[in-house]
């Protein structure tokens, strides 16, 4: 594939970018890609890119560091990792900030096959039942807690 700019070498580097909400692909040389001042040199960290624009520092050995382990924020810019399983509680916030900036939320809601859309929808319900169930029990309204209860009953016997 040749270069888009040039059309006299071969593209080796090549360049995706959302503008205006557009996706837009080129297909570069290196000479052309340096010129555009697309390439980098030396490692990139993914996590650094990931929260560049969040006003997250990751080279910064402020902020908070994993009660368990000690993994701090500048361990998760250099590995792009977690310690532990405790450091997805203490990072949890800039992690989420992360993702935020390129998905919709923190929920996947992409398509699903259609085999197993039947079972998701199942298992929601089946959750937003046993959470209203517990509600009810607590705020003591015993009829309501019988009619879920009832609910749940049929839709765990549906499976």
């Amino acid at each position: 594939m040749l270069c888009e700019k040039c059309q006299s070498r071969e593209a080796t580097v090549f360049l995706t970018q959302i503008i205006n909400g557009q996706m837009q692909k080129a297909d570069l040389c290196e000479k052309c890609a340096r010129e555009a001042g697309v390439t980098q040199t030396g490692a990139v960290s993914l996590t650094n890119l990931l929260l560049k624009g969040t006003g997250i520092d990751c080279q910064s050995e402020e902020g908070p560091s994993c009660p368990a382990c000690g993994f701090t924020r500048q361990n998760l810019g250099k590995t792009g990792r977690l310690g532990c399983p405790v450091c997805y509680d203490t990072f949890g916030k800039t992690i989420e900030e992360a993702v935020g900036g390129m998905q919709r939320g923190p929920r996947h809601i992409g398509k699903v096959p259609r085999r197993l859309m039947g079972e998701i929808t199942a298992a929601r319900e089946r959750g937003q039942v046993e959470k209203a169930l517990g509600e009810a029990i607590r705020a003591e309204q015993y009829e309501e807690a019988a009619r879920l209860r009832d609910r749940l009953r049929s839709l765990n016997n549906s499976v």
